[in-house]
């Protein structure tokens, strides 16, 4: 259907994408933060294997050592693996000195680190949700270093 208003309207209200998250997250950066560290279908996988996950370097080691049963449902490895993502970078945020979220101009939220190298946090989840490599405890140590 062609309604010629219509496209004139978006032109003009179209925002680049990501902006939307990278004014979020200059305007009330703990409240990003805190809505990244949710992760609620990883923390229920956590749950039903016993596991707290509490921001500790020690919860990723942990993490690693679960039995992969959501590998088993392909509609749940990318959702679970960018929750995955998503505490990774919670946990070095929490305990690297320096460390930040950060979005990338298409929208991708990342680390950066003090070094002003950038991790993509997400990527790294997802890969470890379908492969289980890297490992996230590694991934942070990688981080830790600089």
């Amino acid at each position: 259907m062609n309604i010629p208003f219509l496209g004139t309207w978006r032109n003009r209200h179209e925002t680049p994408r990501g902006a939307g998250l990278a004014t979020a997250l200059a305007d009330d950066p703990e409240g990003v933060a805190e809505l990244f560290s949710e992760c609620e279908m990883l923390r229920a996988q956590a749950r039903a294997a016993g596991l707290e996950l509490d921001r500790s370097p020690a919860s990723l080691e942990a993490l690693d050592q679960l039995t992969p049963r959501w590998r088993r449902d392909p509609e749940v490895v990318p959702w679970l693996g960018n929750d995955a993502g998503f505490y990774l970078g919670t946990v070095i945020v929490h305990s690297v000195p320096g460390a930040a979220w950060q979005v990338w101009p298409d929208g991708r939220p990342v680390i950066r680190l003090a070094s002003g190298r950038e991790l993509d946090v997400v990527e790294s989840g997802v890969s470890w949700a379908m492969t289980g490599s890297p490992e996230l405890s590694q991934a942070f140590a990688e981080a830790s270093e600089g």
